[in-house]
């Protein structure tokens, strides 16, 4: 069948059907000035900002955090990019080694331009082949002389993947010997804490320094904290400045990483719960599986065995038939396959049975046809 035919030639693009759709699967909605209204709503206009890094507002926050992720301090970072970099530069100083290694597709080497190397002069060492996940294999094999070691949970770029928490203790426990910093890229370590049913303080505790971030699956504006040791996170603060992070106010920042933290982290189990369901529909179509098969939080990629022109026709038509917002937008993979990333939040669960189980019908018949 050729979906091209099934539609007028002034039908939508697959991001503007999306936009348009009254229900979407993914993420807690749009990102308006709303979301930070809200966050705003309940406070005081008494309430005395930030001033460079000092002040009740930012360190009350970040003690909150450092309790939860039971380390003895915490710093709030306009963005994660800055907090992890900074953190690999600290490390490498201390141990005297200007190598530090993490997963091919981890962020620092696919989406900051090469940072690390350009600003700190660190040599990055790849682990692992980059559809998988770092072992304590890979790390034994070549991790020696690395200052550094970065675990990212859940490896986003392969799907969200995570090891195996015994896997991950041995992992620590081999770095703590050898004399390996260990930091984790904990963006969403929260949405991983279901699958692992730990708390986050104990998955911290294998980790010498811990990132995580308060836009991704918290929902909340931007921000970021850096965990460790008192002497580590003061050193991180210096870096800060030197970065230009440390802003003369960040408040609008805090307080919204504080709403939304406060009012999603213990809907996690929830949103994980929801994305197994979800992942089971899709494993459940012609031509689509997800990756991986089960989440083990409450994100994962879609895969089609389609082109991405053909998909984007089918997305399109179920969107504008149905409502059902699915992508706004497809990532190439070969000629005649493609993908998307999906992290569920609080959308899901408003969408009605009936009208998923109506997008879900027409989507397995369409790509039935292609």
């Amino acid at each position: 069948m050729d979906i091209s035919k099934t539609m007028s030639d002034n039908s939508q693009t697959l991001l503007e059907a999306f936009n348009a759709a009254p229900l979407q699967l993914a993420g807690h909605g749009k990102r308006e000035v709303r979301v930070l209204k809200e966050a705003f709503a309940g406070v005081e206009d008494s309430v005395v900002s930030d001033m460079y890094g000092t002040g009740e507002l930012i360190e009350g926050f970040q003690a909150e955090m450092a309790e939860v992720l039971g380390k003895e301090a915490a710093v709030f970072f306009p963005s994660g990019t800055m907090a992890q970099q900074i953190a690999l530069r600290i490390w490498s100083d201390r141990k005297g080694s200007k190598s530090v290694a993490y997963h091919p597709l981890c962020h620092l080497e696919i989406h900051e331009q090469d940072g690390l190397k350009e600003l700190h002069h660190l040599e990055p060492l790849l682990l692992a082949d980059k559809d998988r996940l770092i072992t304590l294999e890979d790390v034994k094999n070549r991790g020696q002389g690395v200052a550094c070691l970065l675990l990212e949970l859940p490896q986003r770029e392969i799907g969200g993947q995570l090891p195996e928490y015994a896997e991950l203790e041995a992992i620590s426990a081999y770095c703590r010997e050898q004399g390996i910093m260990l930091h984790l890229d904990g963006a969403r370590l929260f949405e991983v804490l279901p699958y692992y049913g730990k708390t986050a303080a104990e998955v911290c505790s294998l980790f010498d320094s811990v990132y995580i971030s308060f836009y991704k699956g918290i929902g909340g504006i931007a921000g970021a904290i850096l965990a460790g040791s008192a002497d580590f996170t003061e050193e991180s603060k210096i870096w800060k400045r030197r970065h230009g992070g440390d802003l003369i106010s960040l408040y609008p920042y805090i307080i919204s990483s504080r709403h939304y933290y406060r009012q999603r982290v213990d809907k996690m189990a929830q949103y994980y719960a929801e994305a197994k369901e979800l992942a089971a529909l899709f494993n459940g179509c012609h031509n689509i599986c997800t990756l991986p098969a089960v989440p083990v939080s409450n994100m994962f990629h879609v895969h089609f065995a389609l082109s991405k022109v053909k998909v984007e026709r089918i997305l399109t038509r179920v969107s504008e038939a149905t409502g059902v917002g699915f992508t706004p937008r497809l990532r190439e993979s070969g000629e005649s396959s493609c993908f998307y990333e999906l992290s569920i939040g609080d959308l899901y669960s408003g969408i009605p049975k009936v009208n998923l189980e109506a997008a879900f019908g027409l989507l397995d018949r369409l790509l039935a046809e292609a």
